[in-house]
C-alpha cells in the first residue's frame, strides 16, 4: 500500500516535470518564432523592430543581443544620414563660396586685362579682385583644416605652457584689429601663471575663430575676454554685445557649414565655429554658447588643467 503511494507520488511529480518542460518548450518555440520574424523584419530594413522577452525566458540573452544589434545599426544609419546631409551642405556651400566668387574674380580680372576700365576704376577693380582672392584663400584654408580634423589626420603638438601668457599674446595681436573696427574691448586675464598642457597653435586658432566670428557676424561694438581658473580647469569666456543669435539657430551654430544668415549674401563660410569646437574637443574640453537677441552672445570654453 505504501509502495503504491510512493509510485503514485513519483508519477505525479514526473507528470508535473513533463508538463513544465512541455510548457517551457512551447514558450521557447513561440520565442523562436518571434525571433525568426524579427530577424526577417530587421533584414528587410525595419531597424525599429524589437524582441520582447521575460526575465525567465531561456532565449532572453538572444533577444537582448538582437535588440542591441538593431539599435546599434539604427544609430549608425542615423549617423550616416547626418553625414550625408553635412556633405550635401558642403557641396552646396562649395558651389556658392567657391564657384560664384571665382567667376566674379575672373570677370574683374578680364575687365582689367582687356582695358575695359582704366585709371581709378581699374584700381578699384584690382582691389575688389584681391579681396575676393583672399576670401577664396581663407575659405580653402579653413576647408582643408576641417577635412583634416574630420578625417583625424591633424597632428597636434601638446606642451606645458602658461595659458594666461598665451592668452595675453593672442589678444595683443587682436587689439589693433579690434580698434580698426571701432570695437571697445575688456580683457581680464590673471597675472599669475597657470601651467597647463595645450597645443598652442590649436588654442590660438580657437580664440581667433571666435573673435573672427564676432567681427564677421555680430555687429557688436564691444568684446570681452575673461579667463578664470581652478585647480582642475580653466574657463575662457568670449562675449560680445552684438545682435545675438536666434533660439532656432543657436543649437546648430557648431555644425559644419551652418550659417545663421541663410541668404546668398551671407559672410563667412560656416566652418569657423565647427573647427573651434573640434579643437576644444581635442583638448578634452567643452564649448557652449548663450545668446540673447539684440543683447549679444557669450561663448564659454572649459579646458581641463591636464589632458
Amino acid at each position: 500500500m505504501e509502495l503504491n503511494l510512493y509510485l503514485l507520488l513519483a508519477l505525479l511529480i514526473a507528470l508535473l516535470v513533463i508538463g513544465y518542460l512541455l510548457a517551457k518548450l512551447h514558450r521557447v518555440r513561440g520565442q523562436l518564432s518571434l525571433i525568426k520574424d524579427a530577424l526577417a523584419d530587421i533584414k528587410n530594413g525595419n531597424l525599429n523592430r524589437r524582441v520582447l522577452a521575460r526575465e525567465s525566458d531561456l532565449t532572453k540573452q538572444i533577444c537582448y543581443d538582437i535588440n542591441e544589434i538593431a539599435m546599434s545599426s539604427q544609430s549608425r544609419l542615423i549617423q550616416q544620414k547626418q553625414s550625408e546631409q553635412a556633405y550635401k551642405r558642403l557641396m552646396t556651400s562649395l558651389s556658392h563660396d567657391v564657384k560664384t566668387p571665382l567667376a566674379s574674380l575672373v570677370g574683374y580680372l578680364e575687365a582689367v586685362e582687356s582695358k575695359m576700365v582704366t585709371g581709378a576704376e581699374q584700381e578699384e577693380y584690382i582691389r575688389v579682385a584681391m579681396e575676393k582672392a583672399h576670401h577664396l584663400k581663407d575659405f580653402v584654408t579653413a576647408l582643408f583644416e576641417w577635412v583634416k580634423l574630420d578625417a583625424g589626420e591633424q597632428i597636434f603638438h601638446f606642451e606645458v605652457c602658461d595659458l594666461n601668457e598665451l592668452s595675453r599674446d593672442i589678444m595683443a595681436d587682436w587689439v589693433p584689429l579690434l580698434e580698426s573696427h571701432n570695437l571697445t574691448y575688456e580683457i581680464e586675464i590673471p597675472e599669475t601663471e597657470y601651467m597647463t598642457r595645450v597645443d598652442p597653435t590649436a588654442y590660438t586658432r580657437i580664440l581667433n575663430n571666435l573673435l573672427q566670428n564676432i567681427l564677421t557676424h555680430s555687429g557688436a561694438r564691444q568684446v570681452t575676454l575673461t579667463v578664470t581658473e581652478t585647480e582642475q580647469q580653466a574657463k575662457i569666456i568670449v562675449a560680445d554685445n552684438g545682435k545675438g543669435i536666434s533660439a532656432a539657430d543657436l543649437p546648430h551654430i557648431f555644425e559644419r557649414m551652418y550659417q545663421c544668415d541663410h541668404s546668398r549674401s551671407a559672410k563667412g563660410n560656416g566652418l569657423g565655429l565647427s573647427i573651434a569646437k573640434e579643437l576644444v574637443s581635442v583638448h578634452k574640453g567643452t564649448i557652449t554658447a548663450d545668446s540673447i537677441l539684440e543683447a549679444g552672445t557669450t561663448f564659454t570654453i572649459i579646458l581641463p588643467k591636464a589632458l
